[in-house]
């Protein structure tokens, strides 16, 4: 099996993309966490060298990976692993269409995709939003095991009433169960980061609790967490209220107390509030 070799081995890491590779052995680590199938299909985000691109080649059926940096794109490609299929693009700015297309092109049509990703610490929660995205316009994700900042993955599994609890956690968690699987240390990368990483793995699944709108769910979620240290009833003004809605009415009628902050809510109290919203 071929590995991370030729001119991507020793492309510069590019401050710009946010890229830090990961380390052989580290990369064994986490392809054995994700342990794909011989039947699987895989998008890879990010595979910069192709340290876990190669491994996850070796095992699985197909592997569709999407690299925004051109140099390292070209260096994927002549690579020539069986089986992968190298993207050049931005993965935030990918339609659910476009992507359907790259899918379309693997020798068997998948009917379910898992995800792998080193994710640039940057954008990895854009990538998250964008992964439900998708998963909401109907392609089949399954689950997406990704590295990320220690405090993004903490963000993620955080419960109500913890300091860390908001926008991601609930956006993310209404389509997708969040685990922690493995601390990596910031010397599993080169160049060594200022900061520790977390693989974690999401499965997705249908929207829970099912709200009436999702906009407006959406919404009066990052609405009220731009004003966190404050009351509830406080931070239900930064959401666009109708003339006849108020809300101390709209608070007592879910049955959830004004003084409150907006970090205690739990995913139910926050459908209720938005349904009765609508």
């Amino acid at each position: 099996m071929r590995t991370e070799r030729g001119r991507g081995h020793h492309h510069p890491a590019r401050k710009r993309f946010g890229q830090h590779f990961l380390e052989r052995a580290w990369a064994e680590k986490v392809v054995r966490a994700i342990a794909p199938a011989a039947h699987e299909s895989f998008l890879e985000i990010g595979p910069g060298r192709g340290a876990i691109t190669a491994l996850l080649a070796s095992a699985a059926r197909d592997v569709v990976a999407f690299e925004i940096d051109r140099d390292l794109a070209a260096s994927l490609r002549d690579a020539a692993w069986p089986r992968v299929h190298v993207v050049e693009g931005d993965f935030l700015t990918v339609s659910a269409e476009r992507l359907q297309e790259s899918l379309d092109t693997l020798a068997v049509r998948p009917t379910t995709i898992r995800v792998a990703g080193n994710l640039p610490y940057n954008v990895a929660s854009p990538i998250l939003f964008r992964l439900i995205d998708l998963y909401r316009a109907g392609i089949p994700l399954t689950d997406a095991t990704l590295m990320l900042q220690r405090e993004v993955a903490i963000r993620l599994l955080a419960a109500p009433g913890n300091k860390d609890y908001g926008v991601l956690t609930i956006l993310v968690g209404r389509h997708a169960t969040v685990e922690s699987v493995l601390a990596l240390p910031a010397g599993a990368f080169r160049p060594v980061p200022k900061v520790q990483s977390t693989l974690v793995r999401l499965r997705f699944h249908p929207a829970r609790p099912p709200v009436r709108d999702e906009q407006v769910f959406e919404s009066l979620t990052q609405a009220i967490f731009t004003r966190r240290r404050k009351t509830i009833a406080n931070a239900m003004l930064a959401y666009p209220l109708k003339a006849h809605q108020s809300p101390l009415a709209t608070l007592q009628a879910v049955g959830v107390d004004p003084r409150r902050r907006p970090e205690t809510l739990t995913l139910d109290e926050l459908t209720r509030l938005a349904d009765l919203l609508m």
